[in-house]
């Protein structure tokens, strides 16, 4: 009898230990929240924008990042821009392309169930792009003649920029898988071609550039959708 008790006992404890694993497993199974990876794809709005508002501004820019982790993303931006830079004594167009990669950290952390970001990134920059000459004033101290404008353009085609940017933002998912997102940039000038004679006003991808300063600002406001590839 009491080695019938004793076996009794072994078997009631083995199963009520393998019962406890199986609840703690069954809890731990429907406590977890497996996490969309995928590319998320979109376009940056301020630059239609302002392309409606300024004539004398054009552009269009794609923006993509892809998740690679649970807080680092890859990220990517393309576009184009063309900028009629017109002062008193100068008028010159910019037209030219651009692309930046690098990479997003996102610092939220977010509730179960919620993609919501705020980020930090970098980027490398670099363009390509021409520059026209359309009129400038002959400077003259002479106050007897009037200034000489000369209208004859003068074009500089295959010019590169390089530089680095760091940027800062905010993303939301307003629907699903459907996000806005806005950010600002701090750019700093690593390489340019300068035109002979003459100087770099503007580059695509970077913006004004100046005499004084390699350093630069942006923003942007940005429309994406994530395309879920898996899950993990």
């Amino acid at each position: 009898m009491t080695y019938k008790h004793t076996l009794l006992l072994s078997i009631s404890i083995v199963c009520c230990v393998f019962s406890t694993f199986a609840q703690q497993k069954s809890i731990l199974d429907t406590s977890t929240v497996k996490e969309k990876y995928g590319l998320r794809v979109g376009v940056d709005l301020s630059k239609p924008i302002r392309t409606l508002l300024d004539e004398d501004y054009s552009g269009f820019e794609v923006v993509a990042d892809f998740r690679v982790s649970d807080k680092f993303y890859a990220a990517a931006e393309l576009g184009t821009e063309s900028f009629d830079f017109y002062e008193n004594n100068l008028n010159a167009l910019t037209k030219g392309s651009y692309i930046k990669v690098g990479a997003n950290y996102n610092a939220y952390n977010n509730w179960i169930g919620l993609h919501n970001e705020i980020f930090t990134g970098l980027r490398y920059g670099f363009a390509t792009f021409d520059q026209e000459l359309l009129a400038y004033r002959i400077y003259t101290t002479d106050q007897n003649f009037p200034p000489t404008v000369r209208t004859e353009s003068e074009k500089f085609d295959g010019l590169t920029a390089h530089w680095l940017e760091f940027t800062v933002g905010i993303k939301a998912e307003i629907f699903n898988n459907l996000y806005i997102s806005a950010s600002v940039q701090l750019k700093h000038e690593i390489t340019e071609d300068k035109p002979e004679n003459f100087d770099n006003l503007f580059v695509p991808g970077f913006g004004k550039t100046y005499d004084f300063s390699s350093f630069g600002v942006g923003y942007g406001y940005s429309i994406s959708y994530l395309i879920p590839l898996f899950k993990k």
